[in-house]
Order: structure tokens, then sequence, then C-alpha cells
């Protein structure tokens, strides 16, 4: 696919399937500016990527500072003209049993994963609003339709995403800019690389097509949805998971 010209903004763009997700616009010849959570994971991810030939901006706002996200928000936009696609990823997980999470720890994951989504796309929208056109994807989960046995904050939280996902979808259709979400199942990122064997089959045992996902598999999952092939799909949890009922 090819993106030549499109400015892309990646939250949570540092490692894993962000960074996975950054690798594939730039590929696309899209002009990419990740977001991470600290200035050295910024750095070291800049690093990388300008070892493999890739060049893109990075910065490290205070996702739960609205002020100063669209501060830099601002800043990109006069640096390019225009913001094509925005692709909220950053977040974080949880799997502790609801006796051992307190209410902070609780409002924390539904803070950095709904509430600083909230903020980058607000931001966002009043720029793709002048253009009249534009694209949002946010990372939900497999768990967001099924739940999970334990770490009620994260399921939580991402089905917050969708909600988010689906309502932005018809309130900014008028625009031009559509709203969809993609579902990640349980995907090969260097936290599950270290799982143990016995940890792992048994995982791949809930899933039909019989393999974790790659963090590639859920990039091109991006790229479709941000392509002009998904010119008519807005308001879509797309689940990227084999079919996996966890």
């Amino acid at each position: 696919m090819n993106f030549e010209d499109k400015v892309v903004i990646v939250t949570g763009g540092t490692r894993g399937i962000g960074l996975e997700v950054v690798r594939s616009f730039v590929d696309s010849k899209a002009k990419v500016v990740l977001f991470g959570s600290k200035s050295e994971t910024v750095s070291s991810a800049i690093e990388i990527l300008k070892s493999e030939n890739r060049d893109v901006l990075g910065f490290y706002p205070n996702l739960l500072d609205y002020s100063e996200v669209s501060s830099v928000i601002k800043d990109i936009y006069e640096k390019f003209g225009h913001i094509d696609i925005l692709i909220n990823n950053a977040g974080i997980s949880s799997s502790e049993k609801i006796e051992n999470v307190s209410s902070e720890d609780f409002a924390k994951i539904m803070d950095l994963n709904v509430g600083a989504m909230f903020n980058v796309t607000k931001a966002v929208v009043e720029y793709m609003k002048k253009q009249n056109k534009g694209v949002i994807l946010n990372t939900s989960s497999m768990v967001s339709i099924y739940g999970q046995p334990s770490g009620v904050g994260y399921p939580a939280s991402k089905f917050a995403v969708n909600g988010l996902t689906k309502s932005l979808a018809r309130e900014l259709a008028p625009f031009n800019i559509r709203v969809n979400a993609v579902a990640p199942g349980i995907i090969e990122t260097d936290m599950v690389k270290k799982l143990p064997k016995e940890v792992i089959e048994p995982l791949i045992k809930t899933i039909p097509l019989g393999r974790i996902g790659k963090p590639s598999d859920i990039a091109n999952a991006f790229l479709f949805l941000a392509s002009d092939m998904a010119s008519y799909i807005t308001g879509v949890i797309l689940q990227v998971d084999g079919a996996a009922r966890n």
C-alpha cells in the first residue's frame, strides 16, 4: 500500500505492536511521528529505526495532560500542514485478581487506556475537521469481546475503547473522518516470547488457526483500515485473533 505524503501519528510506537506499525507505515512511504512514554524509549526506538534505514520523528508528551498533548499535535500540524492518520496504540495491561487491585490501580489503567486516547484524539480531531478528512484507529483487544479471567481493569478499558470508537465513528462521519479499532488476540511480542513452553502451548490450543499472531498481522490490519480500500468502513472493531476464544 502507498501512503506517500500521508502524515501518521502512532502513540505507543516505541516497541512491540506499535513499533511494527511504525515500520509498516514508513515502508509504505508515510511520514511517521511516534509517541513514547519517555525520552529514552523514544530515542532508542528512533535509533533502531535509523539502523533499519527508516526515518521518523519522535515525541514523548504526557498523554494524560491535554494541554501538553495539544501543543505537540499543533507543532506536528504546523510542520507538515496536515495530519492524516492517528493510531492510538499506547496503553497498559493487567492480570491481577480484583482483590489485589486498588481503586488507584483501576483508575490508572482507565486513565492510560481511555483517558490518554481521548486526549490525543480530541487534539487531532480539531485539525482533521479543518481538512474535512482523516482516519483514527484505536488498539482494542480480544478481551474487549470476551472479557478475561482476571485483571478486570484491562478488559473494562478496552470495552470503553470500543465504545469510544463506535460513537466517534458516528459523530465524525459527516466530516469524512473514519474511526475504527483493531482487536488483537495473542501476539508474539517480547513479553510473550519469554513465556515458557508449558504456558505457550495451551494458549495455542485455544487458537483455531494454530499459531500465535505476529506484530505484522496487526500492522497489516491497521494498514488496511487506514487505506482507501477501507473507505466505506467506519465504526468497526476488527478482530485479528485467529478466531481465538479465551
